[in-house]
């Protein structure tokens, strides 16, 4: 694919247009990346595909790309979403940043009576996801709501679509790939408390699943458990 570099753009993509890269963008590229006018590098926004791009100007702080021709078209993507109780900062980027590069469409952060932190930055997460975007060759980027208790989750899931709950230390069948729309949910550590999993299994869109034998940290269940979800094809 010609241009090592993907950047992420809001603005519509149409072969000949001049677009202006963000501060950021533009710091990175001539920066971090050293490159000038005249070098590639590919561009996308989650609606349009993946174009071909060569930088104009460059300055410090500004860039302007110009718009070649499209790589590649807008495809569909797996329609997986990840609920997650809110963990420590470090252990939360990792999430939304393994999530994103296993390609699911909505991070659903979860505070739970033992959450750890009630609070995230929206701003960091949606550059976290940004990056993994860009690094894993998606055309898309996920969608990455507040934070919300679980009860709330619960009381506003969609019936039509079957949410995973990763359990543990309960007699469960083992996770098995699936097709259709779907959710992981994974607890923080320490499990979800016992009200909790008699309040999610009131419910009949919710499924009970094991990811063995071993006892993963939250980050880890999470990773696991989409990469089970899609051992085959998750749309």
């Amino acid at each position: 694919m010609p241009g090592s570099i993907r950047l992420y753009v809001a603005t519509p993509l149409v072969a000949g247009d001049t677009i202006a890269a963000s501060p950021q963008q533009a710091h990175y590229l001539g920066s971090v990346m050293r490159r000038g006018p005249g070098d590639a590098v590919s561009l996308f926004n989650g609606r349009d595909g993946e174009f071909s791009a060569r930088i104009e100007a460059l300055r410090r702080d500004r860039a302007s790309l110009l718009v070649e021709r499209q790589l590649r078209s807008q495809a569909a993507e797996a329609d997986l979403w990840l609920a997650f109780a809110l963990l420590k900062r470090d252990a939360t980027d990792l999430v939304v940043q393994k999530a994103t590069e296993l390609g699911v469409s909505v991070l659903l952060p979860v505070i739970t009576e033992r959450s750890n932190t009630h609070r995230v930055n929206p701003s960091r997460l949606a550059s976290i996801a940004i990056e993994a975007a860009e690094q894993s060759e998606r055309l898309t980027v996920p969608r990455i709501d507040p934070p919300r208790p679980l009860a709330d989750l619960l009381a506003g899931w969609p019936a039509d679509r079957r949410l995973i709950l990763a359990a543990e230390r309960i007699d469960a069948p083992r996770i098995t790939p699936l097709r259709g729309k779907a959710a992981l949910l994974v607890g923080p550590e320490g499990g979800f408390a016992p009200m909790e999993l008699d309040a999610m299994r009131r419910h009949p869109f919710v499924t009970a699943v094991s990811l063995g034998p071993r006892i993963l940290r939250a980050e880890t269940a999470c990773i696991a458990g989409l990469a089970l979800l899609q051992a085959t094809d998750c749309r």
